[in-house]
């Protein structure tokens, strides 16, 4: 058998409407993945799409970040046109992570204060309605999958879950997802949703991992654990995490 190429060995990395959904360090989500791509021995490609871009072909994860209103409503018509080819990669089971505004956009609908709809892709089952509370400060979350999950929301949409999803986390300390349940965040397949920046990813290597080593079991058949731990990572890494950790968790709302 052939040595793998670096090429073989490629994880696509794409990244949606990094223009106008990119707020409150999101980038950093993709910066997080691209170095632990790396770590565990594979190439990272980075790819982004802009409305009006070819949209790439085979991205083995996808993620997108948070913007304003303005920006929601300027990549609506193209989010739409691409609706059908995103509901595609997440019923193959393309790990995905979306990020407040794109979060909300990959639900039903976000419905403005002034009651004005957003279409949104159905990819998960929320709804979002826009509000005069705005939801603001360090969340710390609960999950099944993950473990403790930390991040800064900052939000005045509320989200609602319907039947087919279900919570990312239950809140700790925070709102999360609205002002009525404990909701944080939402999954569907490996799709994940969530409110939280900081940007994520940083302090919640866990569901880097995860959005990895799916890519990595979906394209080469291998599972993280079953590969030599990131040998390249710094040693001061996991103390690092930890510390930002426990500091974003015990500052106040």
């Amino acid at each position: 058998m052939r040595p793998h190429s670096s090429e073989d060995k490629q994880i696509r990395l794409l990244q949606l409407y990094p223009r106008d959904m990119n707020i409150y360090g999101d980038y950093g989500n993709a910066l997080v993945l691209m170095r632990r791509i790396q770590w565990y021995g594979f190439t990272p490609v980075m790819l982004t799409y802009n409305p009006g871009d070819p949209f790439p072909e085979a991205p083995d994860i996808v993620i997108g970040g948070g913007g304003q209103d303005s920006g929601q409503d300027r990549i609506q018509q193209d989010l739409l046109g691409l609706g059908e080819r995103l509901r595609g990669l997440a019923e193959a089971g393309t790990p995905m992570l979306m990020v407040c505004g794109l979060y909300q956009l990959f639900g039903h609908f976000f419905e403005t204060r002034g009651g004005s709809r957003i279409s949104g892709i159905g990819v998960l089952d929320v709804e979002t309605y826009g509000t005069d509370n705005r939801l603001i400060g360090n969340v710390v979350s609960e999950s099944p999958d993950f473990g403790q999950i930390i991040g800064y929301e900052n939000h005045s949409g509320q989200t609602y879950l319907g039947p087919t999803a279900k919570a990312l986390a239950e809140v700790v300390v925070g709102q999360g997802n609205n002002e009525r349940d404990n909701h944080e965040g939402a999954r569907y397949r490996n799709v994940l949703g969530s409110y939280l920046h900081g940007a994520l990813l940083p302090k919640n290597p866990a569901i880097a991992d995860f959005l990895i080593s799916t890519a990595v079991q979906r394209k080469f058949g291998q599972t993280l654990g079953a590969l030599q731990a990131p040998q390249s990572a710094p040693e001061s890494l996991p103390r690092l995490t930890e510390l930002a950790r426990q500091t974003a968790s015990s500052r106040p709302r």
